[in-house]
């Protein structure tokens, strides 16, 4: 007996989600579709399923449109905050759409793990920790400069980088109104800088479409 070929996940830019949507059907046969709220699923005639994770949910379906609105709803411009924190480094920004409105990035320097024992060690630890605390309160001082004035436009707050320092960062009780904003997935990313935030767009503007083979 042979198994079914397994599923397949790919990101596609929302300016090219129409095109793709064509291209999905020229390959696999006339489609037809079904939407919700979270999740748009498109059947090809030959038995191929694309799902598309709606973007920014929920989507107001229509069924007087192809997906139901979905290719409107990815590629309307929305206010997104983003929020990138690593030991040592932090980085804030607003964007509209691609855009990059406002932003700031920041270093701080904290100390690698120490191989020394005993009391070397302790006292290393210790001076680690403080060196966090203040690289994590100076990325919360950022935050609060640049989102919190944004906060009640935007849709959602993407987060990367490590989840113990984003979790510090968002407990600063400064940022409590960005907490309910803050997506839940984590991003990962390398030290954040300039060219890391700005290059953001490409994966939180991607929608996720799951393609399953023909049974």
């Amino acid at each position: 007996m042979t198994g079914r070929d397994p599923a397949d996940t790919v990101e596609v830019a929302s300016k090219r989600l129409s095109r793709w949507l064509d291209g999905f059907g020229e390959r696999h046969g006339e489609t037809s579709w079904v939407a919700s709220a979270d999740t748009v699923t498109v059947t090809a005639a030959d038995g191929t399923v694309a799902t598309c994770a709606v973007p920014f949910p929920p989507l107001a379906v229509r069924d007087d449109v192809p997906y139901g609105g979905l290719v409107a709803h990815a590629t309307a411009e929305r206010r997104v905050g983003v929020l990138l924190v690593r030991r040592g480094g932090y980085a804030a920004g607003v964007f509209a759409g691609e855009r990059l409105v406002t932003s700031k990035v920041g270093s701080r320097h904290v100390q690698g793990r120490s191989k020394a024992g005993g009391w070397s060690q302790r006292r290393f630890a210790r001076r680690r920790e403080q060196q966090a605390r203040e690289a994590f309160g100076a990325a919360a001082d950022t935050a609060a400069r640049i989102l919190l004035p944004a906060a009640g436009d935007l849709v959602t707050l993407v987060c990367g980088g490590d989840r113990q320092a984003v979790d510090a960062v968002l407990a600063d009780p400064r940022l409590a109104p960005l907490v309910p904003l803050a997506e839940r997935r984590l991003h990962s990313v390398p030290d954040p800088r300039q060219r890391v935030l700005e290059q953001m767009p490409a994966r939180f503007l991607a929608i996720h479409v799951t393609i399953t083979p023909p049974p």
